[in-house]
């Protein structure tokens, strides 16, 4: 069997090569220029940080990839879409802030950004997801499904549903809209938090379904109606209306794994992971705790699935981080990110991933 190819190098720097050029050499060797970029849109997915999270990637590695897909002839943008829950990026206008005040603005990066899913998260294509267990037809920001070449630039770190936060998490949970990432990490319907509604009816007008109605100034989803299709979650101004967030872990992997299918079916993509900072949890937090391992190095290769295999297996290959959260967990598991997260299996995404022909789970880690 044909092993897929993963380049790494380490974050030592010399006086000829910082860390930026480093990665530049990384990504070149890894055979990025393979891509047709000629004229064509390249959405580069990135994280751009919840405001207070300081775990993030610097935006001066994103500029890095920006100035290669510019090299090579191409329009590179950021983007990532809104999230589900009530932060700083729930819709575009206060992700774009929250996106400048991480310094992931034109002036330091050298291209725009792009909110994948539009101003309140309803931007959206529905995608037809061949082969989905769980997905039919995955909802993904209209912007990114717009673009020719995907390219993904993560932060490897744990994460408490998934185990681990990499490519596939990156791109199957980041590229979903309000509603795809509803539909991610819930098995049921939406429902109305009274004591937050305020009567404004803006989700009875976005309803195609008529499930929803308003009397005395109070929201109600009528569930025999309702689809479960989100979009009253992203119009809702007072985001009173939230999901059950009741899927099992398990199946929210899959589904990860599907909605990564239906973004990077058909077209180029390329994917870079770098192991620095990893905290033990997701970069969506208003915090960030001590990384579990030390600092590994940058990954690049064409196949989503052997990248994050490697650097999983590179962060297990570590020691423990003393006083980290992994260092107090109970070590029973003989993988960092369970032991950090114990009801957590990464290795089901993984599975499956490979079942939708995403990629291998056999790699070359070649050194460079």
């Amino acid at each position: 069997m044909e092993l897929s190819k993963v380049y790494f190098t380490d974050f030592h720097t010399t006086m000829k090569e910082n860390l930026q050029q480093k990665l530049s050499r990384l990504i070149k060797t890894a055979g990025i220029s393979q891509i047709d970029f000629d004229k064509k849109y390249a959405a580069i997915k990135i994280h751009f940080g919840e405001p207070g999270n300081l775990a993030y990637l610097r935006p001066n590695y994103a500029k890095t990839v920006v100035d290669i897909v510019r090299e090579l002839g191409g329009k590179p943008f950021l983007t990532d879409c809104n999230t589900l829950y009530v932060g700083g990026r729930k819709n575009a206008l206060d992700h774009l802030n929250s996106a400048y005040e991480n310094g992931f603005s034109p002036f330091s990066t050298g291209c725009h950004v792009l909110i994948g899913d539009g101003l309140k998260g309803t931007d959206e294509l529905l995608v037809p997801v061949e082969g989905g267990e769980y997905v039919k037809e995955a909802k993904i920001g209209h912007a990114i499904m717009d673009a020719d070449v995907l390219i993904s630039l993560n932060h490897f770190k744990g994460h408490e549903l998934t185990g681990f936060g990499g490519a596939l998490k990156n791109i199957g949970m980041g590229c979903g809209s309000r509603a795809g990432k509803m539909e991610m990490h819930s098995n049921g319907k939406p429902h109305v938090s009274h004591e937050q509604c305020v009567g404004c009816a803006m989700c009875t007008k976005i309803c195609a379904h008529s499930a929803i109605t308003v009397s005395e100034l109070k929201a109600s989803i009528d569930h025999s109606k309702c689809v479960g299709c989100g979009r009253c979650i992203g119009v809702c101004p007072t985001s009173a209306i939230q999901p059950a967030w009741d899927e099992s872990n398990e199946i929210l992997n899959k589904k990860v794994a599907e909605y990564t299918w239906a973004v990077l079916h058909g077209r180029p993509h390329f994917h870079i992971s770098l192991v620095v900072d990893v905290s033990p949890f997701c970069d969506c937090h208003s915090e960030n705790d001590v990384p579990i391992v030390p600092n590994v190095g940058m990954f690049a290769s064409f196949d989503p699935v052997a990248l994050d295999v490697a650097c999983a297996d590179a962060v297990n290959s570590q020691p423990v981080m003393p006083g980290s959260l992994l260092e107090k967990s109970v070590r029973e598991h003989h993988d960092h990110f369970t032991d950090v997260s114990p009801n957590t299996d990464w290795k089901v995404a993984i599975d499956h991933a490979v079942k939708l022909g995403l990629g291998r789970k056999e790699y070359k880690l070649i050194t460079i």
